[in-house]
């Protein structure tokens, strides 16, 4: 069992039935009332980020996982199949399996697998991915009194807000975790 008081980013614990990786945590000390902890999760199995707000002291199971390396290879329908680079088998999984995690798989793109005993539940991308944009209006300098932002899709469908000297054709390079455009590359 871990406290709340042990939380920190990274941990899996057991939340609601639910394998959850805590992606953020906050502990909030109340005025007159007990201190309370605020976290953000990812569901292992589903992808889905969620919010949640718990007593601190509250106790969760902890959740051990293992790892394996595994490099995307191609989508068929809503199945995307992995190569495991130890042995070389097929691994596929599901785009519910994946959640957002998808928006960022490129062609060779190599992945951390999870497996939750025994079973693949989902793959954990590297920090940033570098994708190419396919489409974004064209930016003027001069546009705005400060830097500007406007909307960009890449490759993979993923709408990212880049600045203005962003152009169709450019690579840059995105935050997995946010979503959020990083630098061009």
């Amino acid at each position: 069992m871990i406290s709340t008081g042990d939380l920190r980013k990274g941990v899996t614990i057991e939340f609601e039935g639910q394998p959850c990786s805590v992606l953020d945590w906050q502990h909030v000390k109340m005025g007159r009332g007990g201190a309370i902890v605020r976290m953000k999760l990812r569901n292992l199995r589903t992808g889905s980020t969620i919010d949640r707000t718990c007593d601190a002291g509250d106790k969760f199971k902890r959740i051990y996982l293992d790892r394996s390396s595994v490099i995307y290879q191609y989508q068929d329908g809503d199945q995307y199949h992995f190569m495991d680079t130890s042995t070389y088998d097929d691994i596929v999984l599901t785009g519910e399996q994946l959640g957002d995690t998808k928006n960022y798989l490129i062609d060779n793109l190599e992945l951390d697998l999870i497996h939750l005993d025994g079973d693949p539940i989902s793959v954990e991308p590297p920090e940033k991915v570098v994708l190419r944009v396919e489409y974004t209006e064209p930016g003027f300098k001069g546009d705005t009194a400060t830097g500007g932002t406007k909307p960009a899709t890449t490759e993979t469908g993923l709408v990212v807000h880049v600045p203005l000297f962003v152009s169709t054709g450019d690579m840059i390079r995105v935050n997995t975790t946010t979503g959020a455009y990083v630098e061009r590359a």
